[in-house]
């Protein structure tokens, strides 16, 4: 029973995330030409030169199948079957949703607000997806089964190569101002893609050295409520032995952290960074399926 109800959560995820990728696709990408990588960015400039070249137009959502039939067959092999059951429903979901959403006649004419609407649409979906660990296929899945040829080359510089080429032939066919603010819809999707993906799981991270850690580590644990643990720490200019505080806390109660060291010691060198992701108590915790 559990099993079923994380399928049907997943499935019913992995459709809303592609609807909302379809709706940028259809509504914004596609009538104006917005080239923003992927096999969708690709699908749209084969629209476009079949239409040049021939006089009839393969719609977006054909090419989009088409394209993606190898890069499936390629990754069945490589990718789990439970994996490769959720992308393939995403895809299939995906194109539905290309063929099925109207593409205006009239399309919005700012480039600008078309490259929020579309980088949001976009963001959404595609954190929707991840956060369930899958993909819709395309140049993600893609880049995966190159890594599994390549695995010297991250998987991060194989999907930028393969979405800046799109990107650069899209420029090519619908010129540089439209990519311009391709690239900014791009930039949209992926900041609002990873807020999702993280989701509660992000956190920020202080350290914090000061001749006043004991102060500090009671203060913090005693109005947070949360765990601080001192590092034993030598500066390499003075050789002098100090101790460091180690914090994670929420986003909301960071400014509070920085706050009581600075108020017990105005000498208090404190560092902040965001960490993508923390288990354990008081935060998420790792659930076992």
């Amino acid at each position: 029973m559990n099993n079923n109800r994380v399928w049907i959560t997943e499935c019913a995820k992995a459709a809303a995330g592609t609807i909302c990728m379809a709706a940028a696709v259809n509504m914004v990408y596609e009538p104006l030409g917005m080239v923003t990588g992927g096999v969708s960015g690709m699908s749209i400039i084969i629209r476009q030169l079949s239409g040049k070249l021939s006089g009839s137009e393969i719609p977006v959502w054909a090419s989009n199948l088409l394209l993606n039939i190898p890069i499936f067959l390629l990754a069945l092999r490589i990718k789990g079957r439970h994996y490769m059951a959720v992308t393939c429903f995403a895809n299939l979901c995906f194109t539905a949703a290309l063929f099925l959403i109207p593409v205006p006649v009239s399309p919005q004419k700012d480039l600008v607000l078309a490259a929020i609407t579309g980088g949001v649409l976009t963001g959404a979906g595609l954190g929707l997806i991840f956060s369930g660990g899958y993909s819709t296929g395309g140049t993600d899945l893609l880049g995966a089964v190159l890594h599994h040829f390549f695995p010297y080359y991250p998987v991060g510089q194989i999907l930028f190569l393969l979405d800046s080429t799109i990107i650069v032939v899209g420029a090519w066919v619908f010129g540089i101002r439209t990519a311009v603010y391709a690239v900014a819809a791009v930039y949209i999707t992926t900041h609002l893609m990873d807020r999702i993906v993280a989701g509660g799981k992000a956190a920020k991270l202080a350290y914090i050295i000061s001749d006043k850690c004991d102060e500090i580590g009671d203060q913090v644990m005693h109005q947070l409520g949360r765990g601080v643990t001192a590092l034993e720490g030598t500066g390499m200019y003075t050789g002098k032995r100090r101790r460091v505080l180690l914090c994670v806390v929420n986003r909301k109660q960071i400014n509070k952290v920085s706050h009581i060291a600075r108020n017990i010691d105005e000498k208090a060198f404190v560092i902040i960074s965001d960490i993508r992701e923390v288990q354990g108590e008081g935060f998420v915790e790792k659930i076992q399926t």
